[in-house]
């Protein structure tokens, strides 16, 4: 089995988080699967993957060009596939913003993904562009790194489980925003 989790990432946030999840699936898997990580903006093709894992940083309510994109262009393919989404996004205690952060739900329908979770991200105002800094300001938000990573690997844990017993077990997109 071939598995592809590809990310557009900003800042580095969201592509540590694919990393992680690359990392989880390769360990929880073992010698079933092979494991590869890219940047969203590097994948030409995922015709030869099995199980496809997209993700993306999560700007102002949208996900970033290069994540959409891939989504968008290899959509028919993906609808063949096992396909999962993860955004990256809300920061602080309580997360902000509070409501939803991103609207997949197009990416959804045109992947056939199978679920989607949203991944609490991090904070570091020395990478944020200006326009970001504004919103973080704004939404009182402090510098910091806010990711869960045990429940990103849990997550990637019950993928793992669901390519495992042949996909007939669906992984819902629940996640909490740590």
């Amino acid at each position: 089995m071939k598995i592809l989790v590809a990310a557009a990432s900003r800042h580095g946030g969201t592509w540590e988080i694919a990393e992680e999840i690359g990392r989880a699936l390769a360990s929880e898997l073992g010698g079933h699967a092979t494991v590869r990580v890219s940047r969203a903006e590097d994948v030409t093709s995922v015709d030869a993957f099995d199980v496809v894992l997209v993700g993306s940083g999560v700007y102002l309510g949208q996900w970033l060009e290069q994540a959409r994109d891939l989504v968008g262009e290899h959509a028919e393919v993906l609808r063949t596939k096992d396909v999962w989404l993860f955004s990256s996004g809300p920061v602080g205690t309580p997360p902000k913003p509070a409501e939803d952060p991103v609207d997949v739900a197009r990416l959804m329908v045109s992947s056939g993904a199978r679920g989607h979770v949203v991944f609490a991200g991090r904070i570091d105002r020395s990478l944020l562009r200006f326009t970001e800094r504004a919103v973080v300001t704004a939404l009182r938000v402090k510098d910091g790194d806010h990711r869960d990573w045990p429940t990103v690997r849990a997550w990637a844990g019950e993928i793992a489980a669901a390519v495992k017993s042949a996909g007939t077990e669906e992984v819902s997109g629940h996640a909490e925003r740590g």
